[in-house]
């Protein structure tokens, strides 16, 4: 086992508390999230855990799972004593609604530690948001602070998303609600940052001048799966772009803030935002591609089209998007950005990809042809950067050459375990760091982008592409002459 680095920052004590507390995201990523952190030593004070469901007398199946899925995440060396005592700092109420009546037990447990800051976190759908967050406030739960944590989708337009803003915003201030992206927590994306603004050979070429184009794709091999109401109301437009794909991009292209500070971080990723070119009726049939699978073949296994996984067999809702996109400012002037995203691919991976432009003249006899330097961010499954250069190759007889790539390997280079996304997203949380996560004006004005390709979309009843599930979505044969950059563009 790697060995463990010593933590010294002593936080407040806290009272976290879940609601939609028995839920997959609560037991899959929320529980093994802290037993790491606890685990790691990094909880250097006290805090109570309360998951709060609307199920009553299950607490023996939810201890069960519980356990089930703490095991599987567990490091080599772990004691089932490690589990049972986490486990027994998370405490069961139950409640079939959001009222100071249904809330009287949650009140009489955070009244237990009334110094405690109180972390609430909304795991449930957005829908109930603010009757929770208007409960908590009538039960007096709600201090100076105070936080509350909101998973996405924030609604599913414009128009509800600022609904259930208000509604939060009733009972907690701006600086107090912290917007959870999970892409935002992977190392790889936090050291973007690094790369660019530490490395002046980067921060130099960063830049219209020298890039082509930039590329973020993000691809599933996995279906719906459990998710198919939710999925079917939401599609890969709203369940992956609007949120993952549009912080990527915002990464990539924002400029470099005075300070890493929360405030400045954020100013400079919505700037990137209101300077996204907004789609119109003619654009969007260009410059977009949506689609929906069908029956294929993955790794050998069959598998069944999407309708067929949400059995309604009138559905509309795309599982594959891409978009050309620009960012109409002085540093990303005609720099096309494609972003792709699609459930059922051929291989399940998400990256970055810099594409460089090529030299100006090329001087060598042979004029084989020089590719030109990438740079690749791979976000999952194996966490690297790698450089794509032109090299010699050895020998005599003149000049031959090829594209190699420098590789950044994180699993050789830093042998340490990585904590897992939401590990460190809790934690900023815990100390009060908002620099990963969403504001609301960032929220806003992604949504703004979002729907001239929505509203677009209907207004020119663009209808999906078929694909084959095993495949990289939409191919020439349906593409229209206008999207040929779709499969033009595609590194893999």
């Amino acid at each position: 086992m790697a060995k463990k680095i010593k933590h010294t920052e002593k936080f407040e004590p806290f009272n976290l508390v879940v609601f939609g507390g028995d839920g997959d995201l609560a037991l899959r990523k929320i529980y093994p999230a802290l037993f790491h952190r606890e685990m790691d030593g990094q909880f250097l004070t006290d805090y109570n855990i309360i998951a709060i469901t609307r199920k009553e007398g299950h607490e023996s199946s939810f201890y069960a799972d519980l356990t089930k899925f703490l095991l599987s995440s567990a490091e080599e060396g772990t004691l089932p004593s490690d589990i049972e005592n986490f486990s027994k700092k998370i405490q069961l109420i139950s409640t079939k609604e959001a009222s100071v009546a249904g809330y009287k037990n949650l009140t009489e447990r955070i009244n237990e530690h009334p110094d405690y800051q109180n972390i609430f976190y909304f795991s449930t759908p957005s829908a109930a948001f603010g009757a929770i967050a208007q409960s908590l406030k009538a039960s007096g739960l709600i201090h100076p602070n105070s936080k509350v944590v909101l998973e996405k989708p924030l609604g599913y337009s414009l128009e509800s998303s600022k609904a259930i803003n208000n509604e939060i915003m009733q009972a907690f201030d701006e600086h107090q609600v912290y917007r959870i992206d999970h892409y935002l927590g992977k190392e790889t994306v936090q050291n973007l940052m690094v790369l660019r603004f530490a490395n002046n050979l980067f921060e130099r070429a960063w830049d219209f001048e020298n890039i082509d184009n930039i590329q973020i794709t993000v691809s599933e091999s996995l279906g719906v799966e459990k998710r198919a109401d939710y999925y079917d109301n939401s599609g890969a437009l709203l369940d992956m772009v609007q949120n993952h794909l549009l912080q990527l991009l915002c990464l990539v292209a924002m400029e470099p803030p005075h300070i890493l500070g929360a405030d400045e971080v954020r100013n400079e990723k919505l700037k990137v935002l209101r300077a996204l070119r907004p789609f119109t009726k003619e654009s969007v049939l260009t410059d977009t591609v949506k689609g929906q699978y069908t029956r294929g073949n993955i790794q050998g296994e069959e598998v069944s089209s999407y309708l067929e996984d949400i059995e309604k067999y009138n559905s509309k809702t795309e599982t594959f998007v891409a978009i050309k996109t620009y960012v109409d400012n002085w540093r990303w002037k005609n720099v096309p950005f494609y972003l792709r995203t699609g459930k059922r691919m051929k291989k399940q991976y998400s990256e970055i990809v810099i594409n460089f432009k090529e030299v100006t003249h090329n001087i060598f006899p042979s004029k084989e042809k020089l590719n030109n330097n990438k740079l690749i961010i791979r976000l999952q499954p194996e966490e690297r950067i790698e450089l794509v250069q032109m090299t010699k190759v050895p020998g005599p007889g003149g000049y031959r050459y090829k594209p190699i790539a420098l590789k950044l390997d994180y699993s050789d280079s830093f042998k340490e375990r990585f904590p897992e996304a939401y590990e460190r997203l809790i934690v900023d949380v815990i100390r009060g760091n908002q620099t990963l996560f969403m504001s609301q004006d960032e929220l806003q004005a992604a949504w703004n982008w979002i729907e001239s390709i929505n509203n677009n979309w209907k207004a020119t009843n663009q209808a999906n592409l078929l694909y084959a599930a095993g495949t990289w979505g939409p191919g020439d044969d349906v593409l229209n002459e206008g999207s040929s950059w779709i499969t033009k563009t595609w590194r893999e």
